[in-house]
């Protein structure tokens, strides 16, 4: 079967941009620390860019989690059964999702993603690899709620949130998210999520400034994105990809440094930075066993089975959605 057309439920304005991208870049770059929210990577060239770095040896994040998928193929099944609609929150290029749709014999499968072409482009070639399993491209932000196909709405749902995306997201927004996947997943459904686990600082920082310089390339497009999109002007050749360990809150942090003085316009306003200024531009926190079950009970989320990889570098935990209570 082949995947269906699919929604679009991105607001675009006049010159074909979406209105949220444009709002958070002026925002961000008006703030005392400029800030992009990491979502908005993930044009097509960034999404293609960051299957790029999947495949590279420094990340691991992406070998471990397909190592858990492989090895406790039998234990999901156990545990979610079948015939559910497998709703995924970012689609990406589906590469671990098979091994899901593989394991669980889903009733439909419907991805999320922000990057239209990008997803209806994954979405046809899971039709082609599971011609039975109906297919329903979702274009949206799933930040926020999400109205699901008709055609799933009396299923029973797992929502599948692979890759530690979580992570990307200071814990208020992470929590926020979490109970926007509820809403939109309903009662009774449940959660495969993956969450990254603390490690040496050096195996980390390797992960995210890899030696071929594929990480910097993603860092930097969503300054070209910028242009392309907004009628930019950002010197591109005056930014570097900066990687770095924050301890006190656990997280790699990317950023845009400038390496030198640098003026540009973005959708006609001015900005500039000085050297050794920094666009932050995306968190990756990084759990503990506490911390991620707190994140999880906090977003309405209640934990069921935690499953590691064989060096204990990542994490995928099946939640139920919590019923709700008048007292603890």
């Amino acid at each position: 079967m082949a995947a269906e057309q699919g929604l679009s439920l991105v607001d675009l304005d006049e010159d074909g941009v979406d209105t949220k991208f444009r709002a958070d870049v002026l925002q961000g770059l008006s703030e005392p620390q400029k800030a992009i929210p990491a979502r908005w990577f993930y044009d097509d060239a960034g999404s293609q860019l960051f299957e790029d770095i999947t495949q590279l040896p420094e990340y691991y994040p992406t070998r471990a989690e397909t190592e858990i998928l492989t090895d406790r193929c039998a234990e999901f099944r156990e545990l979610i059964g079948t015939r559910r609609a497998v709703v995924e929150f970012g689609s990406g290029s589906s590469v671990k999702t098979p091994l899901l749709l593989g394991c669980i014999d889903p009733a439909a499968y419907v991805p999320l993603d922000i990057s239209g072409d990008f997803l209806r482009a994954s979405a046809e070639a899971l039709s082609t690899q599971f011609p039975g399993l109906p297919v329903y491209p979702v274009e949206a932000d799933f930040m926020r709620r999400v109205e699901l196909p008709s055609e799933v709405a009396t299923l029973p749902k797992l929502g599948f949130f692979p890759g530690s995306t979580i992570g990307n997201m200071v814990a208020r927004t992470a929590v926020d998210l979490l109970r926007t996947m509820r809403a939109t997943l309903g009662e009774s459904s449940q959660l495969l999520i993956g969450m990254d686990l603390i490690k040496d600082p050096a195996v980390l920082k390797a992960a995210y400034d890899d030696a071929q310089g594929v990480t910097a390339a993603f860092n930097l497009n969503l300054a070209e994105r910028i242009n392309r999109e907004l009628g930019g002007t950002i010197p591109v050749d005056a930014l570097r990809h900066v990687a770095r360990w924050n301890d006190d809150y656990a997280r790699i942090e990317m950023h845009l440094e400038a390496i030198r003085p640098i003026a540009f316009e973005v959708s006609g306003r001015r900005f500039t930075m000085a050297a050794g200024e920094t666009i932050h531009t995306e968190n990756s926190h990084k759990f503990s066993r506490r911390s991620s079950n707190t994140l999880l009970l906090a977003g309405g989320w209640t934990p069921r089975r935690r499953w590691l990889d064989s060096a204990e570098r990542f994490s995928l935990i099946l939640a139920d959605a919590t019923v709700p209570r008048s007292a603890p």
